[in-house]
C-alpha cells in the first residue's frame, strides 16, 4: 500500500475500534469478541510502529476505553487503575515471560495464577477500615462514583475486619452476576415475551449504571477482589500477602490462586483454571499471571495503558460442529424479524445447544449460511450460541442460498427494511406475532405486573380474537374467559380482577408498558418523576424531552416520534376511557411546594442527609432530581469531596449551595 492507502487504513481502524470502545464500554453492548476487537487493534498498533507519522495524540492503542457516564458524578482514582494486556497462544505467554527474564535476569520469578471474571472492574476506597466510596475503571484516571450502587452487593461488608489495615487503600475488584442469576432473570424475561440479555458481563455493567439503586438490589450482583491501588502506609511487600489478608478482612477473593515459580509452572496453573472454569459460580474468559513481588512490579513499570507486570491469557471458547436443519424467523413486538437457525443438538459447554441466532439478514449473508451447512457454534460469553463460520468444504452439493423471505411469517405482510438500519420489519401493527408480544409486555412484572395474563393465555386470546390490542383487555368478560380452554370460572374471576387493579399502577409502569422505542424501566422512571403525567410528555418538545437526565437525543426522538402517530394516541385515549391512571398522583399532592419547578443536583457526601433523603425531600417539595448539570440545573447541593459536577456547576454559573443552605431553602 502507498502512503494515502496506509493512513486510510489507519483512520478506518481508529474509527471501528471507538465505535467498539463505545458499545463495550459505555452502552454494554459488544457487536465482537474479545479476540476479534484485540485483532483489530494489533493490526493498528503494527501499522502505528511502522508510520509513526501519521498517529495523532489520541490513538486508541495508548489510552484505557472510557466507561464515565454524564449521570455520574466522577471520582478521580489516587493511583490509575489501568488494564491488563491479553494474550491468546502459549508462545504469546512465553514471550511476556521472556520480558521479565531480561529485566531480572532470572528464569524463576514468581507469579499469582487466578482466574479472569468477565464482569465489571471496580475500584472501592476504605479510611480506616470504613467503606466510603466506588469507583469504574472510567478512563485509568477518573472513574463514575457508583457508590450507591455497589453499597446493595451481596456479600460486601460495609467495614474490614481484622488487622493490618491501612488508613486508605483502594482495593481494585471485579464486580460479576453468577450463571444461576443470570439463568433466572432471562428465564423471567422469555415468560414475559422480552429479548434475553446476550451474557452475564453485558449485562451486569448495564445493572452497574442504573440510576435506581432498588433495581440493581433486585438484581443480586456480587464482587471478588484481586488487587489494590494506593495504599498508605504501605503494609505489603507481595500479593499473595495481600490475597490472605483480604480473607482475614472478610471480603471475597478468587477461590482459586495459585502461586507458580517460573513459567512452566504458569502454564501448568493455567491449564488447571482452563479444566475447572465451568464448576465456577461465573463466568470466567481467561487467567490473569501477575508478578507476586510488589518490588518487582514497581521495577517493571507500566505502559500508558496497561502494567508490565501482568497479563490476562485468554481461554478459546469452547466450539462444536453441528448441522443447520432450518432457518425461522421470529417477530417482535416492535416488527422487527429476527433470524434463528435450528441446530442439530450438540452439547457445548456442559449444556445441549439446539437454537442460535443468526441476528439479520446482513449477518446471514456476511458468513453465507445455508439450511444443510455445517457449522462451527460457539458460547459467546460462555451463555448464548452463535453461528462462528460454515465448514464450507462439507457443504451439500446441492444447497441454495439462503433467501430472507419477503413475507412475514405471522400475518403475511410485505416485510420493509428501513435505509438506517439492520433489522426487517413487519409493518402491519396488526401482525398476531406483533400483538402477542406487545400484550406480552405490557402485563410483564417489570410493566403494569398483571398476574395470570402470561404467554399461553395471551396466545389464547389473540387466537380467538378477543383482543387486539391492549385497551381491549380492559373490555374482557368473565363469562368470554369461561369459554376458553382450561379456563374455570375462578381463574377467570381472577384474571378480570387482575386487569382492573392495573389501572391504578404507577405512571412508569404505564410508560413502560406502551413499548416505546429506546425506553426501558430507567427511562420510564425519568419521564414519570419529570413529567408526573402522560398527556404532558405526550405534548412535549425533543429539547423538553433530551432535557431529561438519561434520555438523549435519540431516545427523545424516539418518544416524540412515538406520540406524533395516530393510533398511537388514540391507544392512550382509549386507556384513559377505559379508567386507566395516566398521571402520578405525587406529582399533583406536591403542586405549589416551595420547589415546584426547581431542577436539583446532588453532589459529594452532605453532613447528616443521605442522598435518597435529599432526593425525597427535595420531591415531596414539588421540585426535581437529575444527575448531571446543565444550564436547565437551578441548584446543585454540595458535600464533602463535591467533584467534577461542583466544577461544570461553577463553570455554568449555576448556584452551588451546601446543606445548610438547602434546609433553609426547602424550609426546614
Amino acid at each position: 500500500m502507498d502512503s494515502p492507502e496506509i493512513k486510510e487504513r489507519m483512520d478506518a481502524l481508529r474509527a471501528e475500534i471507538r465505535r467498539h470502545d463505545e458499545l463495550y464500554f459505555r452502552r454494554a453492548e459488544p457487536e465482537i469478541s474479545d479476540a476479534e476487537y484485540d485483532r483489530l487493534k494489533r493490526e493498528l498498533t503494527g501499522l502505528e510502529a511502522r508510520h509513526p507519522e501519521f498517529v495523532p495524540e489520541d490513538t486508541p492503542t495508548r489510552r484505557v476505553g472510557d466507561d464515565r457516564l454524564e449521570a455520574f458524578e466522577t471520582y478521580r482514582h489516587r493511583a490509575p487503575m489501568q488494564s491488563l494486556d491479553n494474550t491468546y497462544g502459549e508462545q504469546e505467554l512465553r514471550d511476556f515471560h521472556q520480558r521479565l527474564v531480561r529485566l531480572f535476569g532470572r528464569e524463576d520469578l514468581e507469579f499469582l495464577v487466578e482466574p479472569k471474571i468477565d464482569g465489571v472492574a471496580v475500584s472501592l476506597t476504605f479510611e480506616k477500615g470504613r467503606f466510603v466510596r466506588a469507583a469504574t475503571r472510567g478512563n485509568g484516571v477518573e472513574g463514575d462514583d457508583v457508590t450507591r450502587n455497589v453499597a446493595t452487593l451481596r456479600g460486601l461488608p460495609h467495614g474490614l475486619e481484622g488487622g493490618n489495615i491501612p488508613e486508605i487503600i483502594e482495593i481494585r475488584g471485579e464486580i460479576f452476576m453468577a450463571n444461576e442469576e443470570f439463568e433466572r432473570i432471562n428465564r423471567e424475561r422469555e415468560e414475559n415475551g422480552f429479548p434475553l440479555y446476550a451474557n452475564p458481563r453485558n449485562l451486569t455493567a448495564g445493572t452497574v449504571k442504573l440510576l435506581d439503586p432498588k433495581e440493581v438490589a433486585r438484581r443480586r450482583l456480587q464482587i471478588v477482589f484481586h488487587g489494590f491501588g494506593y495504599c498508605e502506609p504501605a503494609v505489603f511487600g507481595r500479593m499473595s500477602e495481600f490475597h490472605k489478608t483480604l480473607k482475614t478482612w472478610k471480603l471475597p477473593a478468587p477461590e482459586r490462586c495459585r502461586r507458580a515459580r517460573g513459567i512452566d509452572e504458569v502454564w501448568e496453573a493455567i491449564g488447571e483454571l482452563d479444566a475447572l472454569r465451568h464448576h465456577f459460580a461465573y463466568a470466567t474468559d481467561g487467567a490473569v499471571v501477575k508478578l507476586d513481588s510488589l518490588a518487582h512490579q514497581e521495577e517493571a513499570g507500566s505502559t500508558s495503558k496497561a502494567p508490565r507486570w501482568a497479563i490476562a491469557y485468554k481461554f478459546s471458547a469452547e466450539q462444536a460442529e453441528t448441522v443447520v436443519e432450518d432457518i425461522s424467523l421470529q417477530v417482535g413486538r416492535s416488527g422487527a424479524v429476527t433470524p434463528v437457525a435450528h441446530l442439530r443438538p450438540v452439547q457445548l459447554a456442559g449444556t445441549t445447544v439446539s437454537r442460535a441466532t443468526l441476528h439479520n439478514q446482513d449477518e446471514i449473508e456476511r458468513k453465507d449460511v445455508r439450511i444443510g451447512d455445517t457449522v462451527i457454534v460457539e458460547k459467546a460469553g460462555e451463555i448464548i450460541p452463535a453461528v462462528v463460520e460454515v465448514v464450507v468444504e462439507k457443504r451439500p452439493a446441492k444447497s441454495d442460498v439462503y433467501s430472507f423471505p419477503g413475507k412475514c411469517p405471522a400475518c403475511g405482510s410485505d416485510l420493509i427494511r428501513l435505509p438506517d438500519e439492520a433489522a426487517t420489519r413487519c409493518p402491519n401493527l396488526s401482525c398476531a406475532a406483533q400483538v402477542r408480544r406487545r400484550l406480552q409486555h405490557y402485563a410483564s412484572r417489570q410493566c403494569m405486573d398483571i398476574e395470570g395474563l402470561g404467554e399461553a393465555v395471551v396466545d389464547r386470546l389473540v387466537e380467538r380474537g378477543l383482543v387486539e390490542r391492549i385497551p381491549d383487555l380492559y373490555d374482557l368478560k368473565v363469562e368470554e374467559l369461561v369459554s376458553l380452554d382450561k379456563f374455570a370460572q375462578k381463574s377467570s374471576e381472577n384474571l378480570v380482577r387482575s386487569i382492573g387493579e392495573s389501572k391504578d399502577r404507577e405512571l412508569w409502569r404505564l410508560i413502560h408498558g406502551l413499548g416505546i422505542r429506546h425506553i426501558g424501566a430507567t427511562a420510564s422512571k425519568d419521564l414519570a418523576a419529570a413529567f408526573g403525567d402522560l398527556d404532558r410528555i405526550a405534548n412535549a418538545s425533543r429539547e423538553e424531552l433530551s432535557a431529561i437526565e438519561g434520555i438523549g437525543e435519540i431516545t427523545a426522538g424516539g418518544i416524540a416520534a412515538y406520540f406524533s402517530e395516530k393510533r398511537n394516541r388514540d391507544l392512550i385515549d382509549a386507556l384513559l376511557t377505559r379508567g386507566v391512571r395516566t398521571r402520578d398522583e405525587k406529582a399533583e399532592s406536591v403542586k405549589g411546594g416551595a420547589l415546584e419547578g426547581k431542577t436539583f443536583v446532588l453532589t459529594g457526601t452532605l453532613p447528616s442527609l443521605s442522598r435518597q433523603q435529599a432526593t425525597e425531600m427535595i420531591e415531596a417539595a414539588g421540585g426535581r432530581v437529575t444527575g448531571s448539570v446543565s444550564r436547565k440545573t437551578d441548584y446543585v447541593v454540595a458535600g464533602e469531596e463535591a467533584g467534577s459536577k461542583r466544577e461544570k456547576a461553577e463553570k455554568l454559573n449555576v448556584s452551588v449551595i451546601g446543606e445548610a443552605a438547602f434546609l433553609s431553602l426547602i424550609g426546614k
